[in-house]
Formats: structure tokens, C-alpha cells, sequence
């Protein structure tokens, strides 16, 4: 009588697989079930020191991130990997690198001569921490995806095979709560790269019907940049992308360290608000373009250094209510402010280059920064859509 064999034969990795599958639907953060795993692993009699799992992402700013654990460590430690990683000597000839190139497995023998294994610094590191074996294999996301997974020990004699193959075991469950999580962190990170942050927050919790959304009472932030079309029209394209990027970075990273959000840029324009529910909100949107023109006069200089002409802008303020929320058609939607304070912002910005202004502000708003911030008052003016003249201050901070 033929007794059929075991497709998957029992492990030592049976119960963390048991657990990856099981016990893990209420943990949102892949780093966190990263190093609770290797704990597991270590419990269940494999000698793990170190391990770590790298992962490829969508980010503006980052190529991928890193997960490390090593041994008595609660929790990975993160690191973000840069674009520029691929062309360092850190990334040459590593693993990552045999990864990226079609290798399917990667074993390295730490106790024996280094001369005769494999030639990195991170080979080189490991046999100094006295670690004896390498083991690191890729990890199958879908649509072809690699990223990579890597278990070291300090065992004599490095890994046997029962814990090479208990490892093993663990992968396909681990590429699978993996994707899990990276997908939803990577859907997080799309809309509060292209819609921010707060708005994101509102999305993921459902607020994707047409037509919904909420009132704010908000300070709004409209700046254009001047001159862009003769810009744009003379200039070799490439450096009118490098241009734009390097003038939104001015203007943006000051609104978004005073808590404002960029809901959205238009060509060479910015919305923002700074919604009044924050404290000191209006206060905070002057501290923000005071710090974005500094920003903007250190780039002006950088430009002149190169031959560039000095890049002007105008920034008009107001305050009021809005509606926050989606508009658009029935399957493509924007989710942004809308109301008759987005419109005054826009005309504000408008006025500064007539009025030969770089920042101006309603009434309304100077109303709520003054004495705090000195003001530069410019009387009445007629705003194009409002039936009654707008009294107008500059800033000049």
C-alpha cells in the first residue's frame, strides 16, 4: 500500500505561517509584522540574528524602503532608499542588485575565507558582527513584482537545511499580508502625494460621492507665478520643469510645515487653505509665505548665478467659507474648495501685480493678524465679480 507524501512537509516556520495567515488581519503596518515574524521564527527554534526585507515603492521622493531586524529588537528599524541608491557603491554587486537582475536565490557562507565568497562591504560587515550564514531569496508580489527578503545567523555552521526550509515556508505568506499592506500604504500615499493629506483622510474613510462634502471656515492661499507663458515658450522644456518644481518647493514646504494643505496645483499656480478649526491658523499662513519668499529670494540667486532672470509672483488672501468636498463629473472627481472666499483669494492675486504688490489681503483676513503682523494698508479697490470695493493691505514680511 502506497502511503501519499506530504505535499508541504511540517516545519519549524508551520505555526508563524498559521499566524502570518491568521493572525495578522488587525495589524495595519507591514514593519510591525516584519519583526513580530522574525520573533516567532526565533521561537520556534531557527537561529535568526538578523533579517531584513526591502521593498520597492511608489513615492515622489523614494525609490524603496528597508525593514531591519536584528536580534532582541521589538521593533524593525526603518530606512528610506533614494532614487540615486542604484548608482552607489552600496547597491553595486549587493544583493538587491543580483535581486533586481533575474537571481532567484542567494546563499553565503560568512565562516570561510572572504576571499573566496562573495565581494561586497555588506559581506564584509556581517562576518565582523560574527554572523556565519546569508540566506536571501525574492519575494513575489503580483503583476512580476520583486522585492527581496534576507535571514542571517551566527550559528556555527551556519543555517542546516530544516531552517533554510522552514524559512522558504514563510515566504509566499509573507509576499501575501505583505502586498496586503504595502497596497493600501501605497494608495495612501498617491492621494496624500496628489491631493494631501487631510483630503486623503477624508477619501480613504469614503467620502467619494459627488457632491458631498463639508463647509469650511478656512484662510486661502492663492499664488501664480508671472510670466510663465513667455517662460515656458522660450525655455528648452527641461528647465522649465526643473523651474516650476524648484518655485513649488519654495512655495510649499513653508505652507506645509505651518499646517496649511495644497489642495491643488494650477500650471503655475497654487491652492491652499489653512482651515481656522487649527489654532493660530491665520497667523501661521503669513509665517509661511514670509518663510516661502525667503525661499524664493535664495532661489532668485541661485538662478542669477546661472543666467536666469528673477521669477515674480503675486499671493492673494482671504478668509471665508468654502465647500470642501467632491466636484466633477460622474466618474472623474476633484476633491477641492469651491465658494464666492476661493474666488476673492483669486482675484487678489490678481490685483498685485495692478497694484504692484507681491502678497495682498482682504480686510477680512488682515483683521484676524493685526497688530500681530505689520500691515501695509492700500485703500478700497473695485474686485472683478463683487459689487462692492474690497479694502486691501499688503504684506510685505
Amino acid at each position: 500500500m502506497n502511503v501519499p507524501t506530504s505535499i508541504n512537509p511540517p516545519t519549524m516556520s508551520d505555526g508563524v505561517v498559521d499566524w502570518l495567515t491568521n493572525g495578522t488581519r488587525d495589524e495595519r503596518f507591514i514593519d510591525n509584522i516584519f519583526a513580530e515574524m522574525c520573533i516567532r521564527l526565533q521561537q520556534a527554534g531557527i537561529p535568526l540574528k538578523r533579517s531584513t526585507f526591502h521593498v520597492l515603492i511608489h513615492h515622489p521622493q523614494w525609490l524603496g524602503a528597508r525593514f531591519m531586524w536584528a536580534d532582541g529588537m521589538r521593533e524593525a528599524e526603518i530606512a528610506l532608499v533614494d532614487f540615486d541608491v542604484r548608482e552607489r557603491s552600496e547597491y553595486i554587486g549587493s544583493p538587491a542588485n543580483e535581486m533586481q537582475n533575474g537571481a532567484t536565490e542567494l546563499r553565503e557562507n560568512l565562516e570561510r575565507n572572504a576571499a573566496l565568497g562573495r565581494k561586497h562591504a555588506l559581506y564584509d560587515e556581517m562576518r565582523s558582527k560574527g554572523l556565519t550564514d546569508y540566506a536571501a531569496w525574492p519575494l513575489y508580489h503580483t503583476l512580476g513584482k520583486r522585492h527581496l527578503i534576507t535571514f542571517a545567523t551566527d550559528r556555527p555552521g551556519g543555517f542546516d537545511d530544516s531552517h533554510i526550509a522552514a524559512l522558504k515556508r514563510v515566504l509566499p505568506v509573507l509576499a501575501l499580508v505583505s502586498e496586503i499592506r504595502i497596497k493600501n500604504r501605497l494608495a495612501r500615499t498617491l492621494l496624500e502625494t496628489y491631493v494631501g493629506s487631510h483630503a486623503s483622510e477624508l477619501i480613504l474613510a469614503g467620502a467619494t460621492r459627488r457632491g458631498t462634502g463639508t463647509t469650511v471656515r478656512a484662510a486661502i492661499l492663492i499664488c501664480d507665478l508671472r510670466d510663465f507663458t513667455r517662460i515656458s515658450d522660450n525655455w528648452p522644456r527641461d528647465d522649465v520643469i526643473d523651474l516650476l518644481n524648484d518655485y513649488f518647493d519654495a512655495m510649499s514646504e513653508p505652507i506645509a510645515k505651518h499646517g496649511g494643505e495644497i489642495l491643488k496645483f494650477i500650471g503655475d499656480g497654487l491652492l491652499a487653505i489653512f482651515p481656522l478649526h487649527e489654532p493660530d491658523a491665520c497667523a501661521n499662513l503669513l509665517r509661511a509665505v514670509t518663510e516661502a519668499r525667503q525661499a524664493m529670494t535664495a532661489l532668485n540667486a541661485r538662478n542669477n548665478g546661472t543666467g536666469r532672470a528673477p521669477l515674480n509672483y503675486g499671493i492673494g488672501v482671504h478668509v471665508g467659507d468654502v465647500m470642501y468636498g467632491n466636484i466633477g463629473s460622474s466618474s472623474r472627481l476633484d476633491f477641492t474648495v469651491i465658494g464666492p472666499a476661493v474666488n476673492m483669494a483669486s482675484r487678489l492675486e490678481a490685483l498685485t501685480k495692478q497694484l504692484g504688490r507681491t502678497v495682498l489681503l482682504s480686510r477680512a483676513f488682515a483683521e484676524l493678524v493685526e497688530p500681530q503682523f505689520e500691515l501695509e494698508h492700500v485703500g478700497q479697490h473695485e474686485v472683478r465679480g463683487f459689487s462692492d470695493p474690497i479694502e486691501l493691505f499688503a504684506y510685505h514680511g
